[in-house]
């Protein structure tokens, strides 16, 4: 039986795959995924320096990622995956795309799916509705 890899390795060794690809190598979640690419950028804005004892020092700067169920969860990364889009383990955006809908079905979706999760619960479904009737006229027309 072959190996899989981790998650990190295979980012490491495939670096523009996509989450889907990642979770079906790997077999972790796709809030491992979007935790461990936050991570690997993180540690490319903050390269090793320390050359004469370089071994230790890319142990040190490997991501230290827990899985889910196994504590304390990663640090959320508010501008590629904020948690109130990656909320039950599928980002909102590959939803969107997965389905293919259009700007305004899409946005229907993204206030949906954020109502509990970020600021006025109802702000965001009034936003939702704005959308899904626009897109109900634009049908007719």
């Amino acid at each position: 039986m072959k190996n899989k890899l981790s998650a990190r390795d295979y980012l490491l060794k495939y670096s523009s795959a996509t989450t889907k690809a990642v979770m079906r190598a790997t077999g972790v979640s796709a809030k491992t995924v979007y935790s461990v690419r936050w991570k690997l950028k993180q540690d490319e804005k903050d390269p090793v320096k320390d050359k004469a004892n370089s071994e230790r020092a890319i142990a040190l700067a490997r991501p230290k990622i827990r899985m889910q169920g196994c504590g304390d969860s990663p640090m959320p990364d508010p501008v590629n995956h904020p948690p109130h889009y990656t909320t039950g383990g599928v980002e909102t955006i590959d939803f969107i795309e997965a389905k293919k809908l259009n700007y305004n079905l899409g946005n229907v979706v993204k206030y949906i799916t954020r109502a509990d999760h970020k600021g006025d619960r109802m702000e965001d479904l009034r936003k939702a509705k704005w959308y899904l009737e626009r897109e109900i006229l634009s049908a007719h027309i």
